[in-house]
């Protein structure tokens, strides 16, 4: 397979990041995705129209808004699923409840790959994958190399900054959750020229009040979506006032899908935030890349 896509009829192997060999007789016809970000991948390699199904709240690529609903991406239903006769599922696992539901699938017969990408490395890994079980390898290394391109540009615009400002990321509040080092997010904030202050290896962090202001963070990053439906701005907030992107303003409202969720739009991610956080870069240095301008 190496230099090209494989025959029709050519049987395509690899393993997912569980360990699990993943062994199918001819590229995968009947895909379901149970989480939205592998329906983006997928589109993106050109094989959307081999989508049979998708999860409540998927609408990207606008073609899936048209499938079959099968559930959510913790509680599936199985039934359904086998109705629509995948010859692979692919699922995404950070939690056990996750792991819990590939194992049900898997004891129907199903082919379940499971993928857990945490930064654009295992991300590129996770597309080229795709590529393979889709008999889609060129098309895959072509995604890769243009948004491998993209990210060169942000670096060649950042080049030489003087400081990385410590950016805090707020995945839902009340009940505040911060994103921590094993998460996509962090790597979209180092390669947008900032410094996650929060020192968790965890996804996801608990945080307090008064932990929050000790990390002294310099900007302020609240997303929108099924995690922070409607997040206040942190002005309205008791106590927010006190922290420094309040009384600067350095203040962004992001989109989840984009930021949180691992796939071809977290380069759009890295772009937006890099113009936030270094606008002076992309005027000086960057005024005929790809990217000037984008707010």
């Amino acid at each position: 397979m190496v230099g090209g896509n494989p025959s029709p009829a050519a049987t395509v192997r690899i393993t997912d990041d569980f360990g699990q060999e993943i062994t199918l007789n001819q590229p995968a016809k009947r895909i379901i995705a149970l989480y939205g970000a592998y329906n983006e991948i997928l589109a993106a390699i050109g094989v959307e129209d081999r989508l049979v199904g998708r999860t409540k709240t998927d609408v990207l690529p606008a073609s899936i808004r048209k499938k079959p609903s099968i559930g959510t991406h913790m509680r599936p239903n199985v039934e359904m699923v086998m109705g629509l006769k995948p010859d692979l599922i692919i699922q995404s696992s950070g939690r056990k409840e996750s792991m819990m539901v590939v194992r049900q699938l898997q004891r129907e017969g199903l082919k379940v790959a499971v993928f857990h990408p945490t930064d654009f490395e295992s991300l590129f890994s996770v597309i080229r994958r795709l590529g393979v079980l889709t008999g889609k390898s060129l098309q895959a290394e072509e995604l890769v190399d243009s948004l491998q391109l993209r990210l060169r540009n942000v670096a060649h615009c950042l080049h030489g900054i003087r400081h990385r400002p410590r950016v805090f990321f707020e995945v839902r509040y009340p009940n505040l959750l911060g994103a921590g080092r094993g998460s996509i997010v962090n790597d979209i904030i180092q390669k947008a020229g900032g410094l996650n202050c929060m020192d968790s290896d965890k996804k996801l962090v608990r945080i307090g009040m008064e932990t929050l202001i000790e990390q002294h963070p310099e900007v302020y990053i609240i997303q929108r979506g099924p995690m922070n439906k409607n997040p206040t701005h942190p002005s309205e907030r008791p106590h927010f006032r006190i922290l420094e992107p309040v009384k600067t303003g350095r203040i962004m409202f992001v989109d989840e899908q984009v930021y949180s969720r691992p796939g071809p739009r977290s380069v759009e991610a890295v772009e937006a935030l890099a113009v936030f956080l270094h606008p002076d870069a992309f005027v000086d240095n960057c005024g005929n890349g790809p990217i000037s301008g984008k707010k």
